[in-house]
């Protein structure tokens, strides 16, 4: 059983199903999606109709992301929903359109809804991670978590955890494609909506695999981004298209 971390999504759903057809999560995998599915990318309906098939296919733990709360609090009229189109929001509106152009409500699936509101989790741990989308109060465990920390509080002010679990997250976007690394804490975003690569870790071995909408893949270790870190020049490989 391999224990799989997926970073924010965003609407790609090229980067993800290239991802997927790279690590081929099976059935006696754990793959623990870190929230952040819709906004920004162009194709939100197809990342969540995605997800949707892995919960078929795997041990799928989907987390919930800022992004999510705000699809679901505009829905519902909580949310200035001007407010929400400004910050991605549009772009998920416009992959439900079955032209491309028109932005309405009545386009969104309710099956996707359901999934966001009944099935997307706060977080997860394992016997040696946490998985969170944002980040955690560094005193308090997972059931004590505010939505503030688990779902907006950026990576730089992480601390290590009481639990002594090293957290995997997302949300904050590392532009320079590369996760994040500190002695407590990896952050798995790595800006795939823009002009960066969607992660996925294999948390137990320390496998790194990236893909892009180019259709591209990246591969390489824990170790290759910890020599990165400490200044040797250690390239990142890149493997050519599918």
């Amino acid at each position: 059983m391999r224990i799989l971390a997926i970073g924010d999504i965003h609407g790609c759903s090229i980067a993800l199903q290239t991802l997927l057809d790279a690590v081929k999560p099976g059935s006696d995998d754990v793959l623990i999606t870190l929230g952040d599915y819709v906004d920004r990318g162009p194709d939100s309906k197809g990342v969540i109709s995605i997800l949707l098939d892995l919960e078929k296919t795997t041990q799928l733990k989907p987390l919930l992301g800022n992004h999510e709360i705000l699809f679901i609090d505009a829905m519902s009229e909580q949310l200035d929903v001007e407010a929400w189109l400004r910050v991605g929001g549009r772009e998920t509106l416009l992959s439900y359109a079955p032209d491309r152009t028109t932005l309405s409500w009545n386009h969104v699936s309710p099956e996707h809804m359901e999934f966001l509101n009944e099935r997307c989790l706060r977080h997860w741990e394992s016997d040696k991670h946490l998985f969170v989308h944002a980040n955690a109060n560094a005193v308090f465990p997972l059931k004590e978590q505010s939505d503030d920390w688990l779902f907006w509080t950026r990576f730089d002010d992480s601390y290590p955890h009481v639990s002594g679990k090293t957290m995997i997250c997302g949300h904050t976007a590392q532009k320079s494609g590369i996760p994040s690394l500190r002695p407590h804490a990896i952050c798995l975003d790595t800006w795939a909506y823009g002009e960066g690569w969607l992660t996925c870790m294999d948390v137990n071995s320390g496998e790194f695999t990236q893909a892009n909408q180019a259709g591209q893949i990246k591969k390489f270790t824990l170790a290759d981004l910890e020599n990165q870190a400490g200044g040797k020049t250690t390239q990142l490989p890149l493997s050519p298209p599918n």
